[in-house]
């Protein structure tokens, strides 16, 4: 039974990283219906920011190890934000009225010149990402060992979760988020303007994905530049799973994602890990396309 328990701690810490990284996937579909590929790339950016800011935050600051690493984390969402803007700005927005195909191929490359321009700008070699708290035992037995690091995983990701759900079903532009994911033109009619809301969701997601690359270089602290590409898929596999579109399904197919890898490294063998996630966005595909919490909807040719 510990031992159970402990491969669903390990694998709701894992699993929550990914759902705050398919959050972004999910928000950025639903409002302009095309897939990011970029953004386990952003991901990647986020985590090496962390790695950067750390020591200076450390030095300048001086404070407590979790004032510090909420610091951390604070400075690698808001330069994953910006650079998700950015991105968009002059990657997206002039594609828009062209056909999705056009869209996707240039996250594609936008992808791969990130995790290029990364290894130019932070060297090819994977770093040790800094400890930012340390970590401590909470329970320490033969078959169950749950540390501080793995609860302040799991904590911080559903807060932000939490706040995520705030600022969509509560704030003005939570509802213009929901209307322009519902109808661009209606949207438009209303007043609300449609490049604001989509750089906000931009914005959002990517400081969501920084914010999850900073909690999981804490627990797999080698960094490098093409760090984010399996992350930034799981994730996608995780949107998906859910139901891509519906912020509660990325939630949702993070966890079972998560756990599902978990289960697979810790009883079978972690040779099969990667091909389990990827079997599982196929079957998904075959039996159920529109996921687990996504609608099926007709499209008008």
């Amino acid at each position: 039974m510990n031992e159970l328990l402990q491969q669903v701690i390990n694998g709701i810490s894992l699993g929550s990283i990914y759902a705050l990284i398919a959050l972004g996937y999910t928000m950025i579909y639903g409002i302009l219906r095309f897939i990011n590929f970029a953004h386990g790339d952003v991901f990647m950016v986020g985590a090496f920011v962390g790695y950067y800011f750390a020591p200076i935050i450390s030095k300048f600051f001086g404070g407590s190890p979790f004032a510090n690493g909420l610091l951390v984390m604070a400075a690698a969402m808001i330069i994953c934000a910006v650079l998700g803007v950015t991105i968009e700005k002059f990657a997206y927005k002039p594609l828009r009225s062209r056909p999705k195909l056009t869209v996707l191929i240039t996250a594609i490359g936008m992808s791969l010149f990130l995790e290029f321009g990364g290894q130019l700008v932070f060297g090819p070699d994977p770093k040790l990402f800094p400890a930012l708290m340390p970590s401590s035992a909470i329970v320490n037995t033969e078959n169950l060992v749950i540390s501080t690091n793995s609860l302040i995983v799991i904590i911080t990701a559903f807060v932000l979760m939490i706040l995520l759900r705030t600022i969509v079903y509560r704030t003005k532009i939570g509802a213009a988020m929901r209307a322009v994911s519902y109808n661009h033109y209606a949207a438009s009619l209303m007043g609300i303007n449609i490049n604001t809301v989509i750089s906000f969701v931009f914005a959002l997601g990517s400081s969501l994905a920084g914010a999850a690359a900073v909690l999981y270089s804490s627990v797999y602290p080698s960094i490098n530049p093409l760090m984010g590409i399996f992350p930034g898929l799981k994730a996608f596999i995780a949107a998906v799973l859910g139901g891509i579109g519906n912020l509660y399904g990325a939630a949702i197919g993070g966890l079972i994602i998560g756990l599902v890898e978990t289960f697979v490294t810790g009883y079978i063998s972690s040779t099969y890990r990667d091909a389990i996630s990827f079997s599982i966005l196929i079957l998904i595909l075959l039996i159920k396309p529109s996921g687990i919490m996504g609608k099926f909807e007709a499209e008008k040719v």
